[in-house]
Formats: C-alpha cells, structure tokens, sequence
C-alpha cells in the first residue's frame, strides 16, 4: 500500500467481478492505484432500530477513527440502508475536502423498485456513486451537468442518467 492508494473496503461481501470492476473505473477516473480490503466491524454499532436504516454519519466517523491512519482515500463500500438524520436515505456520503466516504448498494437495486433484477445495471449504478463521493473528497461540489457523475442524485433514475464520468467543468476543478 502506497500513500496515494485509493482504498476501498468491503462491509459485506461483494464478489471479485464487482470489485475489479470498480477498482478499474476509479482507477481510470482518478488515476490512483485502488486496493481492496475487508472488514467486518459490529454494524449494530451503526444500527437505528427506529428507523431500521444505519447512520450513515457515525459510519463515517468510525472509517475515520479506525482506518485512515496514513491512507490517502477510503470508500467504505456497504449493502445496509444507509441515512443522514436530514434525509430519508442516501446512496453515500463521503467528508468534503476529507479523506473519507461510504456507498451503499442496498437501494440501487431494481428489485427494491419492483422492477426486474439488473446486476449490470446495479453494478453502474454502485460505481457512480463511488466515483460520486471520492469527487467530493477530492474538493468537487455537485455540478448542474446533467450528464456530469458529480450531478446530485436522489433517486435511482437520477444515477442512471448520468456517465461514470468527470464532465469537462469538473475535471479541471480536481484537487489531486
């Protein structure tokens, strides 16, 4: 592991394909190394029971605290329902400006729209959020190009219609 790795880590299990797949796209877009690593922390820790979802912020502060050390990036990659207390659920959130985010898998999924499964389609969906949250890390707010990785997403509809992609406003705007 080098000081300029962009680390993902598993909190579930998500099999070899998808993570080769996503390390080749982050590795494309942010021109970093990826590595891969896994973890499985007590996730009741993280739990809302009233909610039924995980916190998404203390998730945060627990990669930070625990797993930062001297990596330069960390994306804590997930398959729980994930929230903020502002929102009623999010794909991921990552520390503006920090080393630090999350993405989840659990919501991008067809079937929990009651649509048919599409582990092709799952899968872009996961890496756009990912390359969405280390843009953030990067320094990069959300852009207003509708094709832009950076746009907001609050629904699923809203991550297909974007590229895996840095447009041509954010790109130069990398802080790397």
């Amino acid at each position: 592991m080098s000081l300029f790795d962009i680390t993902l880590i598993s909190f579930g299990h998500f099999d070899e394909k998808c993570i080769e797949q996503i390390s080749k796209t982050v590795r494309q877009v942010y021109g970093y190394p990826v590595v891969m690593e896994e973890n499985l922390p007590e996730m009741n820790l993280f739990y809302n029971g009233e909610r039924r979802q995980y916190d998404a912020n203390k998730i945060l502060e627990y990669l930070h605290e625990n797993h930062l050390n001297e990596r330069f990036r960390i994306i804590g990659l997930f398959r729980v329902d994930l929230y903020i207390p502002i929102l009623t659920y999010i794909f991921g959130q990552a520390y503006f400006k920090g080393r630090a985010g999350v993405a989840s898998i659990y919501r991008l999924r067809n079937e929990q729209y009651g649509m048919p499964k599409d582990d092709d389609l799952l899968l872009q969906r996961f890496i756009k959020v990912i390359i969405h949250e280390l843009g953030h890390t990067f320094g990069l707010v959300h852009c207003h190009n509708p094709g832009c990785v950076m746009r907001t997403s609050t629904y699923v509809e809203d991550i297909d219609q974007k590229s895996t992609y840095l447009c041509n406003h954010c790109k130069p705007q990398l802080k790397l």
